[in-house]
């Protein structure tokens, strides 16, 4: 995916308008949320990192123990509280020291901290994740460290397709991967959905 020029122009502003700015990028499992983050950090080599939300991934074996693994991706099974503290240093660099932030690797179903370095000189800081304008579960001041949102957005049936396809690829049979694309993933969807209006601007995800 190539980013479109109207939005390179909206990052070239955010960029201008301070030593330091973090833009949002929010939507549905499997709306391509990454993709689009992928295409900002390519027109601007250099100049951006990409933070996911996902780092804040509870530990699989913390779901387990509290019940909640059956839902996974659900809003009280992230550290909320751990990404907001995030966002706070990411908004005041200190000159010299980078900034460290946990990446989730879908092989290992648990986050590796430390894995994503973030240099204090770098202009912009790009964030992404499905609960990034949700008020509620503790997610309430992430809109608030966020200087633009942007909602990705992809028609319904080739979401599901690309959600269900992910899953599989990441070891579940194919009737397990269609029930929790459809299930838990699909109550999730629906809940970001609800927060689309916060955004600055919906960005179609082809």
């Amino acid at each position: 995916m190539q980013l479109e020029d109207s939005l390179a122009r909206r990052v070239v502003a955010l960029m201008d308008a301070g030593p330091r700015r973090v833009l949002g990028i929010v939507g549905a499992p499997g709306a391509g949320k990454s993709t689009l983050a992928a295409a900002v950090a390519a027109r601007f080599p250099g100049q951006c990192v990409v933070v996911p939300m996902d780092g804040f991934h509870l530990a699989q074996s913390e779901l387990e123990r509290l019940g909640r693994a059956d839902r996974k991706g659900a809003p009280d099974t992230f550290d909320a509280a751990g990404y907001v503290a995030l966002l706070r240093r990411l908004r005041a660099p200190v000159a010299g020291e980078p900034v460290y932030a946990p990446e989730y690797h879908r092989e290992l179903h648990n986050a590796v901290a430390g894995a994503i370095e973030v240099p204090a000189e770098v202009r912009l800081v790009l964030t992404e994740g499905n609960y990034l304008l949700l008020g509620t579960h503790g997610f309430g001041p992430v809109a608030g460290l966020l200087d633009e949102v942007w909602f990705a957005e992809q028609p319904q049936h080739v979401r599901l397709a690309r959600l269900v396809a992910r899953h599989e690829r990441f070891g579940k049979t194919p009737g397990a991967a269609h029930d929790w694309a459809h299930g838990p993933d699909q109550r999730n969807a629906e809940l970001v959905a609800a927060t689309r209006s916060r955004a600055d601007v919906v960005v179609p995800i082809p």
